[in-house]
């Protein structure tokens, strides 16, 4: 099965929102390595849904948007010493992040838009 990212509200999963601040000379850096982090670590993680990773087009901001099955997946994950060592190389790079955990509440789309 493959694994979408899909946004729903009362879906019961826990949404990351990670916001690093980033000098835009490091910001193609950063998003090269949390991709290889994703792929070679988190991906094959219990829980793992998803991720998703958006530059900021002033080059200031990378905000990682990744899903999982639950919040004690994600924390599960925090532990795996793999993993840690790749946030570590992230908030290396970055000069501030900001990970939360997020549930969605209400999602909208356009009039006829499909769902």
């Amino acid at each position: 099965m493959t694994r979408t990212t899909k946004i729903e509200a009362g879906r019961g999963i826990a949404t990351l929102i990670n916001v690093f601040t980033v000098l835009p000379e490091r910001q193609a850096e950063l998003v090269a390595l949390l991709s290889r982090a994703t792929e070679e670590t988190m991906r094959g993680r219990p829980g793992f849904l998803s991720a998703n990773l958006h530059a900021s087009a002033d080059g200031e901001r990378v905000v990682n948007y990744a899903q999982w099955e639950s919040e004690a997946h994600f924390r599960a994950m925090l532990a795996d010493p793999a993993a840690r060592e790749h946030m570590a190389q992230a908030a290396g790079l970055a000069e501030s992040f900001d990970p939360r955990i997020y549930a969605v509440e209400s999602v909208h789309r356009a009039t006829g838009a499909p769902s």
